[in-house]
């Protein structure tokens, strides 16, 4: 009977999981932002020509105007880009589905566990739902399930990993299933690269005495495994442009700090000159002030932002795409039940390899992240840490209410339910009311209804300036219009324009802006009768959609492009016939 019940329950769960990830997912996010348009036209250009809109064929890595991309989203895209073309339905139901699938992910994962490393009075079945119905909740999840993140899938086969991994010391069946999962995280998102290699470390070295136990057949069953996956990745990470994103975002190849590190040995030289000191002060300089401790510290400084309350709890992650503005990766509730989970958790007397797992988890998937510039409190990058602290929150739960007698218990469960509803009632109010108009920049709203505007006055011009002075417009372009992914794979060509200089085009759509020595206000003086200028609206000093009286001299405004808030986010102009 308890069994069919949180099978019902379960499934309960897993319906407002779909719900909350798939409810009006083309309207809030509240528009396509340049990653998610990148997805869908990468998987628009390979159902049409096999080919990324670089021209390669079905790459390892896609090649994007930012940076090399992992594939494994990219080809899950593929078919609902087909049925819903380039749209949030289309980038997006991928990330909601894996996003769905997770909370059964955990929910299984937990229950295995539990067979496996066992507690003294916590039920497996009532800590896996507890889980899955923290994770079907969660804020962190909910934001990456609606969007074209990646990072849902990468959560997902971690946890089916774990599951069959734990499963495998069962029943010494399904490692086979385990490797496959782990190995594929690596194609997902890059993170996943270290941490998925510490975790093979980790695992081998807890549970050698059964890994050595396996037969022959197992080994190169698991060997074969492996190598078809991470021997592609290794070529693509050394030839084909894989690393290239981790390059450009390492502390370790950060371009300021060599200046720092100067700087804080030129105060100490000063110092030394006012105030007198030796070699052994000149020498502590350089043993105090390097690079090596600067990156150190950096890691470190990251991992105590990652840790702070103000990252899990009140502020979350700055950027408006990764988290709701002044809401924490968890409810501030939850932070209670986080501290009591850890302390029952980790002075138990049993599950010692588990306590092991769940600090290993954290402490590696903070690490990937560590290892970047904004890494202390960058939502993507970290998310890998969210199942072990779902847990823990569980695991505090449960563990409370069983310690819990009498009306006490009632009144604290009555307490925490009330707290909780309100954080959940708040979340939601703010993503699904303020959300949209705060965060429209951020999710490159306007950009669609620009396009639009050009597609319509294409005929009426020349030349149609499509200004890269907020984000880089041929994305935008190639998706909304949508090109023909066979005329993008041609390339760009340049051209010389007045007032603009050296820029690119695609036919007569050409990308860039106002040259700075020129500036908008004498701009007209370049501007060919039969060319159209897309300004950004950060270009133009006021609201012309408030004051239209207000254009600069010499130009004409045909159209005006607003953010959903009404205020401005594009301008078309001509010049004026004047």
């Amino acid at each position: 009977m308890f069994k069919k019940k949180i099978n019902l329950y379960l499934l309960i769960t897993l319906l407002l999981a779909g719900l909350l990830r798939i409810w009006k997912l083309n309207k809030v996010p509240v528009s396509l932002f340049a990653d998610e348009l990148d997805v869908g036209y990468q998987a628009y250009s390979i159902i049409h020509t096999g080919r990324d809109y670089f021209g390669n064929l079905l790459p390892l890595h896609f090649h994007s105007y930012a940076d090399f991309r992992a594939p494994f989203y990219i080809y899950s895209a593929i078919p609902t880009v087909a049925i819903s073309g380039i749209s949030a339905w289309g980038v997006r139901l991928p990330a909601a589905i894996f996003g769905t699938l997770g909370v059964l992910g955990i929910y299984l994962l937990v229950e295995e566990i539990l067979k496996i490393e066992k507690f003294k009075a916590i039920n497996g079945r009532k800590l896996a739902f507890v889980s899955a119905l923290v994770l079907t909740f969660s804020p962190w999840h909910i934001q990456y399930s609606r969007a074209a993140f990646e990072v849902t899938e990468l959560l997902f086969f971690y946890l089916i990993g774990f599951y069959f991994f734990f499963k495998f010391l069962r029943s010494r069946k399904y490692l086979w299933a385990s490797v496959l999962s782990f190995s594929i995280t690596p194609w997902i998102y890059s993170t996943a690269k270290l941490f998925t290699s510490l975790i093979f470390i980790f695992l081998f070295l807890a549970w050698r005495k059964d890994l050595i136990k396996l037969s022959m057949r197992q080994k190169l069953n698991t060997i074969i495994i492996a190598g078809v996956l991470w021997l592609p990745l290794l070529y693509a990470n050394l030839f084909g442009g894989a690393s290239f994103r981790f390059n450009y975002i390492s502390i370790f190849t950060n371009p300021t700090t060599p200046g720092e590190v100067q700087n804080l040995r030129l105060n100490d030289a000063r110092v030394r000159e006012r105030y007198g000191g030796g070699i052994l002060q000149k020498v502590a300089s350089r043993l105090i002030h390097n690079k090596y401790l600067f990156w150190s510290e950096r890691i470190v400084d990251n991992y105590f932002k990652t840790a702070s309350s103000e990252f899990l709890f009140v502020e979350g992650d700055p950027n408006l795409r990764h988290s709701i503005n002044k809401i924490g990766q968890f409810y501030k509730i939850e932070a209670i039940a986080l501290i009591l989970g850890a302390i029952f958790f980790f002075v138990s007397k049993t599950g010692r390899k588990l306590k092991l797992l769940i600090s290993f988890w954290i402490f590696a998937g903070i690490f990937p992240s560590a290892l970047t510039r904004d890494g202390g409190n960058h939502a993507t990058r970290l998310i890998l840490i969210l199942p072990p602290l779902i847990f823990l929150i569980s695991f505090g739960i449960i563990d409370s209410i069983d310690k819990l007698k009498g009306k006490l218990k009632y009144i604290i469960v009555v307490l925490y339910l009330g707290f909780w509803l309100l954080d959940f009632g708040l979340y939601q109010h703010l993503y699904w009311i303020h959300n949209p108009w705060y965060s429209e920049r951020s999710w490159h709203a306007g950009y669609k209804e620009a396009v639009l505007a050009a597609k319509k006055f294409e005929d009426d011009y020349g030349k149609i300036i499509f200004s890269n002075a907020s984000d880089d417009p041929r994305i935008f372009l190639a998706s909304y219009y949508p090109y023909y992914p066979q005329l993008w794979q041609n390339g760009m060509l340049e051209e010389t324009v007045p007032g603009f200089g050296n820029i690119e085009h695609m036919g007569k759509f050409y990308f860039g802006q106002v040259d700075g020595e020129i500036g908008i206000d004498k701009i007209s003086d370049f501007l060919a009768m039969d060319t159209l200028y897309i300004a950004a609206s950060r270009e133009i000093q006021g609201n012309l959609i408030r004051d239209p009286g207000k254009v600069p001299q010499g130009l004409k405004l045909v159209e005006s492009v607003s953010y959903p808030s009404g205020e401005p986010a594009f301008y078309l102009f001509e010049r004026s016939e004047k």
